[in-house]
């Protein structure tokens, strides 16, 4: 029987964690685990999917004894670092249907909306704080080469009667975002933006009540598989019957998942509160927007007048090993500022006081998989998430508790469950290599496409060989 060897997360220092986090104090409250403790289900990691995994497991058998094991502190990961973008999967329902199909696509996209209802529904009851405000997801173009990336997910859409993805054109996106940079998109309407450290805290909140036990700061060092797993951290070992592996990029360390997932770094910077600036361009609300450059740009501003802008770096590590670099890149977010006053040059002169990093988790088709290991039907496992997981996490989570209750419904039997249907990505040294190149090649297609100029055949190609 063999130990699965698990890499513990690298914590970010207090300096280096994300604006977010920083600007509520966010930190542990919850001690580790010391000793020998038992439960029914053991969740590895404390972010959106850990939480909202054994919040279901809650709700549908309130009697199961439901442990979490978080590294760091809840949110301390992508959860509490993220865009704080707010969007259902219908800007990928394309992608969903050539991978599992049109009924579970649009099962699952309709899921995603619902669960944006959720989100809003906890915050009007006062259950979690999390700053929610549903003014618009935007999809825009600011070159022609962006032109109609939208296209298919808006046609399917409406094809298949909903028809959520809406038109915008220059004047529109002026009056929403205050910048006549971008000059066509879509808009879905019932989404936006997030305190995406408020809604990860205020999860462990309901967690704590109905009676989840999590212990923070205590890594799995590796897990013994058989009948009663046990989890072995620092000071102590916990023993299940069933194991939840939620530990976003750092499931990468885990052989039998590698090959379908990769580890790409985003960055994101967040200036000093300037509500007069914004105010006086007209970017007054909550709505969230994306720029259509294949490493993505996302932006919004907060309440208090900061702008969070963010940005796919495309950075990788060798073999996936994700050290502090996925923290803090070092640069200060020197091209999230570039593009910040790209965009808006009127913030040119208002500071960036905070820039950090984090790993996310991509597969290659830019959607999670869930599943369990293939020798240990009692281990499950939930990755992928591909930067978009704030109303999809919801979804997962329900989908997470159908296989760990053994279930047979609509969740556990959607097209996102099982691995091997997944494209294998290549192994090292030909996965580290040749990331690198194709980074290389599509930073130069952004740099020249954003300034209407064509990259030649060479670049194109080596671009288009991204997963």
């Amino acid at each position: 029987m063999n130990t699965i060897t698990m890499r513990p997360p690298v914590a970010a220092p207090k300096g280096d964690r994300s604006f977010w986090l920083q600007s509520i104090a966010a930190d542990v409250v919850t001690p580790p685990l010391k000793g020998s403790a038992d439960c029914d289900v053991a969740i590895v990691g404390g972010g959106y999917t850990g939480l909202w995994t054994a919040l279901r497991i809650k709700e549908q058998a309130p009697e199961t004894r439901v442990s979490v094991l978080e590294a760091d502190f809840c949110g301390s990961g992508a959860s509490g670092r993220n865009g704080g973008q707010v969007h259902s999967w219908f800007a990928e329902i394309d992608m969903l249907r050539a991978l599992v199909g049109e009924d579970d696509a649009l099962m699952l996209c309709r899921a995603t909306a619902d669960a944006i209802e959720e989100l809003n529904g906890l915050q009007a009851s006062g259950a979690i704080d999390m700053d929610l405000r549903l003014d618009g997801w935007l999809w825009t173009a600011s070159s022609t080469a962006q032109e109609g990336a939208w296209a298919a997910a808006r046609d399917l859409s409406r094809t298949l009667a909903e028809d959520r993805l809406h038109p915008l054109q220059r004047a529109d996106i002026l009056r929403r975002t205050g910048s006549d940079v971008s000059y066509v998109g879509i808009i879905e309407e019932r989404a936006g933006t997030v305190q995406p450290a408020k809604l990860a805290l205020g999860l462990r909140r309901l967690a704590l009540e109905r009676g989840i036990i999590i212990h923070e700061q205590s890594p799995v060092l590796e897990i013994v598989p058989g009948s009663t797993p046990q989890l072995r951290t620092a000071c102590g070992v916990l023993s299940a019957g069933k194991v939840v592996l939620a530990a976003n990029a750092w499931l990468s360390a885990i052989a039998e998942l590698h090959p379908y997932l990769y580890v790409v770094s985003s960055q994101v910077i967040a200036t000093a509160p300037a509500r007069d600036v914004l105010e006086q361009i007209g970017w007054t609300d909550g709505a969230s927007i994306c720029d259509a450059q294949q490493h993505v740009l996302y932006y919004q501003r907060t309440p208090e007048g900061t702008v969070v802008f963010g940005r796919g770096t495309g950075g990788i590590a060798y073999a996936d090993r994700i050290d502090a670099r996925f923290n803090r890149s070092g640069d200060g977010g020197a091209d999230n500022i570039r593009e910040m006053h790209r965009v808006y040059p009127e913030l040119k002169h208002v500071p960036v006081l905070y820039d950090w990093s984090g790993p996310i988790d991509c597969t290659a088709q830019h959607l999670p998989v869930f599943g369990h290991l293939k020798d240990h039907a009692n281990i499950f496992y939930a990755m992928g998430f591909n930067g978009t997981g704030i109303a999809q996490t919801p979804v997962a989570g329900r989908i997470m508790a159908s296989l760990v209750l053994g279930r047979d419904d609509a969740w556990s039997r959607c097209g996102l469950v099982g691995i091997e249907k997944r494209t294998r990505l290549p192994p090292e040294p030909l996965r580290y290599l040749g990331a690198r190149v194709v980074r290389h090649a599509i930073r130069r297609k952004n740099d020249l496409e954003i300034i209407n100029r064509k990259p030649g055949p060479v670049t194109r190609f080596l671009a288009g060989l991204a997963p």
